[in-house]
């Protein structure tokens, strides 16, 4: 089902959240190989395919029961939030010199405001919209958001990842590998 599918989207997008920022947390250098990486990652299967999957799901939903979507809000507003954020990170990234040192609290700040954007953004549409959306839409709708919906697999967490994506993947697994590494 779709909902199951942006759901186990949003624990990849977090995952991968959540892994950026312990390289922040724990002061390292940024690897900003790996930041273009995201930045790329974001630019193209959120705002590709993961969104207006969600989009489909929202028009079905505001033609069955105007008053419940208008509850859940604004979601191409969220969406079109999220993805200013994504480019202030990438002009931030892009900006700095590669021979001089990174304004590290500038950088980090920007991240960080990107990724509570997101967080929140993923929370509200569990708590608000998927939901209600399973609530009010219909079989029939289900099958219609099926039939235009894109069966594209995410390059980042399936089993053929895209090239472009091969760096991060390799870099989340180097982290995995090493977090395990420390709790034993």
């Amino acid at each position: 089902m779709i909902i199951e599918r942006l759901s186990q989207e949003h624990l990849n997008i977090e995952k991968l959240l959540e892994r950026e920022l312990e390289v922040f947390d724990r002061g390292h250098r940024a690897d900003y190989e790996v930041i273009h990486a995201v930045i790329s990652y974001f630019e193209v299967y959120p705002e590709v395919y993961h969104h207006p999957q969600e989009d489909l799901v929202f028009a079905k939903l505001r033609a069955r029961d105007p008053a419940a979507a208008a509850k859940v809000g604004d979601l191409a507003r969220e969406h079109q939030k999220g993805a200013q954020l994504l480019r202030r990170v990438a002009q931030a990234v892009d900006g700095v010199p590669a021979e001089r040192e990174i304004l590290r609290e500038d950088v980090d700040l920007i991240v960080r405001d990107f990724i509570a954007h997101e967080r929140r953004h993923m929370r509200m549409e569990e708590r608000d919209f998927f939901p209600v959306a399973l609530k009010v839409l219909k079989p029939q709708d289900w099958t219609e958001i099926a039939s235009a919906a894109t069966s594209h697999n995410d390059p980042l967490f399936s089993d053929v990842a895209e090239e472009r994506f091969d760096t991060l993947r390799a870099h989340i697994v180097r982290l995995e590998q090493e977090a395990d590494a420390e709790r034993k």
